[in-house]
């Protein structure tokens, strides 16, 4: 029976998912983003998101514990070195899951799996919206006019208007009739 067991088991025996777990977290660590079914990359973040928080605290018994998780010398160095400083000031949530497409073979969710920091892409974009360049925040309703833009409006509207009526021959007759009257 699995009362109560709510993590995703992913049809592997315990050892063979811990050192499945422990090699995409390397990898992810290694490579700041990877490749995976949905599934993975989800039993993944659970996995190694408390590893990044103990980074952030550069001690020996910190380097210890994430050491006995992911067994690799190289991605605990890079743990504890590049990407500790990059996420030293961010409370959580230190991946992002991006859904790309099914696989061929057997039609399994696919996604990118990458570390949030690491995206120089999506950095900038966030940077260039926040530097000021924001639009105006939008609502259906219309927005209010000032007196002078309204004024405007009103002065261009009639200048293009007589600007017809002077162009019209049959207006020019009439006006002329109206003169001479």
């Amino acid at each position: 029976m699995r009362h109560g067991k709510k993590f995703n088991h992913l049809g592997r025996k315990k050892g063979h998912r811990e050192a499945m777990l422990s090699n995409m977290a390397s990898s992810l660590i290694m490579h700041k983003r990877i490749f995976t079914t949905t599934a993975k990359a989800k039993a993944l973040r659970i996995y190694v998101e408390p590893l990044i928080t103990k980074s952030k605290e550069d001690s020996t018994h910190s380097r210890r514990v994430v050491f006995s998780y992911l067994q690799n010398k190289d991605s605990v160095k890079e743990l504890f070195s590049t990407v500790a400083e990059k996420v030293a000031d961010r409370p959580g949530g230190y991946t992002r899951i991006l859904k790309t497409h099914n696989r061929l073979g057997d039609n399994a969710e696919m996604c990118m799996m990458e570390l949030v920091d690491f995206n120089e892409a999506m950095l900038e974009q966030k940077v260039s919206k926040s530097s000021g360049a924001t639009k105006a925040k939008r609502t259906r309703r219309g927005k209010k006019k000032s007196d002078d833009v309204v004024a405007e409006t009103v002065e261009k509207v009639e200048e293009v208007v007589e600007e017809k009526v002077e162009k019209t021959p049959e207006a020019s007759a009439d006006t002329d009739a109206e003169t001479k009257e």
